[in-house]
């Protein structure tokens, strides 16, 4: 890569990593909000549900925006909204405003990852390491950001640790307006090589550079975005049977969104009533703040990188969506045991981390199962209503688990992720039966 495409790449790695910061340092940040709001983790869940869903459902219009706008100023609209809506949560003086704020984090979040995406696509030659390095973006983000969250908590109000987390996002998009998105942009796409946005965009011209009267007048409509050509898409991918594709991405994004949305509460429960850690004294002023499930909850995450890697070693392997019919019947029965785990810190650590692994291995696995029923014409849409079944439908885990959590507890949490569980593991079985693979 040359020097303008790596500063592309740190570019949308550090928001790429950021978004996901924000995300899911909101999990640590209700452990918090419970007791300041004077309020149930039921109403809370509602709370994340408006946040989580529309960061999922608007990912269908964004990319949309993306083809109108371009993806540079979509993604610095992005940094700019993300950390807007994080000094708002800081001066929230009640739930609604709370809500709306996380509502403002969920609407300019949910364009990223069509406009990075998009970006990395079009302007680097070498895409799979440039993929590369923007996956270990998020996967830090994922890890880092809510370790981050929970060490600041030990020394600061909640809400200085909110202001504190928008910092980061203007460092990112200052950084990213001295990016020269233009100077990367690859001349060699009219070659044949890149993606077809990237062949049409290079027009398809002569040797003198002019648009060629012999070529396919389809390329006069690219960028061009229609309810006609969306609603054509779309057809073209039911045809294939992508609905079941659909439905089992729906399935998993419940499943992560259920599971990980109150886990930091429910993991510093369980260990507090197996061992009392004394990390910090008890007269110290920090507490009130330490809560041990807190770290586990980070290293759930953390070991979610090796879920990743596995789930990529996989997919090359085996048709990916065998291996997501083991892997949802694996996390059925890891739902199951985490309730008998309790009785030991070592049964419970090792069924927590082993969900952890196996949570983040089912995107790559899932990622490649919708490139493999989706037609490449289609591929671009395909991506876009699979974020909205994942981060979208499957937001609603988070008032799923916050009523249960409410009116009966974790052991039925837990019987309840099982269920979702298998109900994706029999998806995935559909679409080995019924869905057309068209790569």
């Amino acid at each position: 890569m040359d020097t303008a495409e790596r500063r592309i790449v740190g570019f949308t790695a550090g928001a790429h990593g950021l978004v996901h910061t924000y995300e899911l340092s909101i999990p640590i940040l209700l452990t918090v909000w419970v007791g300041e709001f004077s309020t149930t983790a039921a109403a809370l869940g509602v709370v994340v549900t408006l946040g989580y869903g529309l960061f999922g459902v608007g990912a269908l219009p964004g990319g949309i925006l993306v083809d109108r706008f371009g993806s540079k100023p979509l993604i610095l609209a992005c940094l700019a909204g993300m950390g807007g809506s994080f000094l708002l949560v800081s001066l929230a003086p009640t739930l609604p405003v709370l809500a709306a704020a996380i509502a403002v984090w969920g609407v300019t979040a949910s364009v990223y990852h069509p406009a990075g995406l998009s970006l990395l696509s079009k302007s680097v030659e070498r895409r799979g390491t440039a993929l590369g390095y923007h996956g270990i973006g998020g996967n830090l983000g994922i890890a880092l950001g809510p370790l981050a969250t929970a060490l600041l908590l030990l020394a600061f109000d909640w809400r200085l640790v909110t202001a504190a987390l928008a910092l980061p996002a203007v460092v990112v998009a200052a950084y990213g307006v001295t990016v020269d998105v233009d100077a990367a942009l690859s001349p060699e796409t009219a070659d044949g090589g890149g993606s077809a946005d990237e062949r049409d965009s290079a027009g398809e011209r002569d040797s003198a550079g002019e648009p060629d009267p012999d070529a396919d007048s389809s390329a006069d409509t690219n960028g061009e975005v229609s309810l006609s050509s969306i609603a054509a898409d779309t057809r073209v991918l039911l045809a294939g049977g992508f609905l079941i594709v659909f439905a089992f991405v729906t399935f998993s994004g419940l499943y992560y969104r259920t599971f990980l949305t109150f886990l930091p509460d429910l993991l510093g429960d369980v260990l507090g009533g197996l061992v009392d850690f004394q990390f910090v004294d008890p007269d110290s002023p920090y507490a009130d703040q330490f809560d041990v499930g807190r770290y586990l909850y980070v290293a759930v995450l953390t070991v979610g990188v090796f879920g990743q890697y596995l789930g990529g070693r996989i997919a090359d392997r085996v048709p990916p969506e065998w291996g997501l019919m083991a892997l949802m019947g694996t996390l059925s029965v890891l739902a199951l045991l985490f309730i008998p785990a309790t009785g030991s810190v070592g049964t419970f650590v090792a069924v927590s981390l082993a969900l952890g692994v196996a949570l983040f291995t089912v995107q790559p696995l899932s990622q490649a199962t919708v490139a493999a029923y989706s037609p490449s014409e289609a591929r671009g849409l395909s991506f876009g209503y699979t974020y909205v079944g994942i981060f979208g439908i499957g937001a609603l885990g988070s008032t799923l688990a916050g009523t249960v959590l409410t009116r009966a507890g974790p052991r039925e949490l837990f019987v309840v992720l099982a269920l979702i569980a298998a109900l994706g593991a029999l998806s995935a079985t559909a679409v080995t039966r019924f869905a057309t693979r068209r790569d």
